[in-house]
């Protein structure tokens, strides 16, 4: 019998605070329904920079904000008109809010480095509601990396405050890594090892990084990312025939100009030789990072599908990526989409951390994924090889794709069954029926 979880607290650490990468919102969304379906009644609070986009996209949810001292909120009036009216309408006023102080934030900055001020160090910020937690549940995504310094700690920080008073703590859908920065490492070897249960997204890194941390085995588990169950669901019975493209173009994923063109002219033309339509995905909104670097490789092209709006759900992602026959992405959510659904993908890289996410997911679905460093100085070459096998091998590819998918659904399902019994050993309220 499902209990009913009154009385129950849990904290989730979420990967991306603004709200702005459907991947994270995708993993977020999975969580979030299974730890509802088992214990309906108790409070989720879930660590973010924007709260009445959270109650947009999971009404649901508790905000705990990261902008104040994170305490349980009231639900006020504009909760429950963000609520009611989703993130289409929430979402703008949020994002500008952010996007405002961010640039106050680093105008004070630029001014006290030209000053010559010292400013003391940033104290860890762990939310108020932490400390009352009956779990503590750090949701799947690559944050814990060098290239996300400051997520490290923020994640460190309350796993090592929620361990220190006896809370269960776990970690699910997790991508880690690399992590070679010294102090970094030193945290993580400090707090990982007592973390109660450590579910990882892929197993070709993630187990060898923790071990040397000294994470005992018996806390590891390899599970697929979250996110799967989410682009499974979405699939379609007939094959899809369009391209999908998305272009991944940041600090920690930097693409040269000769290296977009070449991507440019692969895609379109593939899709000149075979009729098809070329689908813009959009993971990243994130100062709206994929749009930047993906609509200008198909401007002009004649057959090219719309956009979906910025504040567009994973599952309405999910369906598009659903009328593709191949993908070529550089990011690396909209490659778990596919690959669930059962859709070849050509991953695009240009850095170790994307080297380790590629590979790792392509281990996870044995196959079906063939990872191409933009910087390859035969890039016109091989990725024009690896997007037209994609495409001549989608079908034979498609069901042992979903079969693999829906193994790991099964198993991230079962590490889900034992955070459960993290709780449910620990705290009488949530046997309660």
């Amino acid at each position: 019998m499902t209990r009913s979880g009154a009385g129950l607290r849990i904290v989730v650490q979420n990967g991306e605070y603004w709200l702005s990468n459907k991947g994270d919102l995708a993993m977020l969304d999975v969580t979030l329904r299974r730890l509802h379906r088992q214990w309906p009644a108790a409070r989720l609070g879930v660590i973010t920079s924007a709260p009445l986009l959270l109650r947009a996209f999971a009404p649901a949810t508790e905000p705990l904000t990261v902008t104040g001292p994170g305490a349980w909120p009231r639900s006020g009036l504009a909760a429950r008109l963000a609520s009611r009216l989703g993130p289409g309408v929430a979402g703008p006023p949020s994002i500008a809010w952010l996007s405002a102080r961010d640039r106050v934030d680093g105008l004070w900055q630029r001014v006290v480095r030209r000053l010559g001020v010292r400013l003391p160090a940033a104290s860890g910020w762990v939310p108020d509601a932490a400390s009352g937690a009956t779990l503590v549940l750090a949701i799947g995504g690559g944050y814990l990396t060098d290239v996300d310094a400051e997520q490290v700690h923020r994640t460190l920080d309350l796993l090592e405050h929620a361990a220190d008073r006896g809370i269960p703590t776990a970690m699910v859908g997790q991508g880690l890594g690399p992590l070679d920065e010294p102090v970094l490492r030193e945290r993580a070897r400090a707090v990982l090892p007592r973390v109660d249960l450590i579910a990882l997204r892929e197993g070709r890194t993630g187990p060898g990084l923790l071990a040397g941390l000294g994470v005992a085995a018996e806390r590891i588990v390899v599970t697929g990312d979250d996110a799967i169950e989410l682009g499974y669901a979405a699939r379609r019975d007939e094959p899809g025939s369009d391209i999908g493209l998305c272009l991944r173009a940041a600090g920690y994923s930097p693409v040269a100009r000769a290296a977009r063109a070449s991507v440019a002219s692969t895609v379109t033309t593939l899709a000149t030789e075979t009729g098809s339509t070329i689908r813009p995905l959009i993971i990243s909104e994130y100062r709206s990072e994929d749009r930047r670097s993906t609509l200008p490789l198909v401007a002009g092209f004649p057959r090219v599908t719309p956009v979906l709006g910025r504040y567009a759900t994973p599952h309405e992602l999910a369906r598009r990526v659903a009328h593709c026959r191949v993908l070529v992405t550089g990011a690396y959510h909209l490659a778990v989409f596919a690959l669930s659904q059962g859709i070849p993908v050509v991953g695009l890289s240009s850095s170790r951390y994307y080297d380790d996410k590629l590979h790792g997911l392509r281990d996870m679905f044995g196959g079906g994924l063939e990872p191409i460093r933009l910087d390859d100085p035969d890039l016109d070459k091989r990725l024009g090889q690896a997007v037209r096998s994609a495409w001549d091998r989608a079908g034979e590819l498609r069901e042992p794709l979903r079969e693999r998918a829906r193994e790991q659904i099964a198993a991230s399902r079962q590490a889900y069954e034992r955070v459960f019994a993290l709780v449910e050993r620990t705290d009488p309220v949530a046997n309660r029926a």
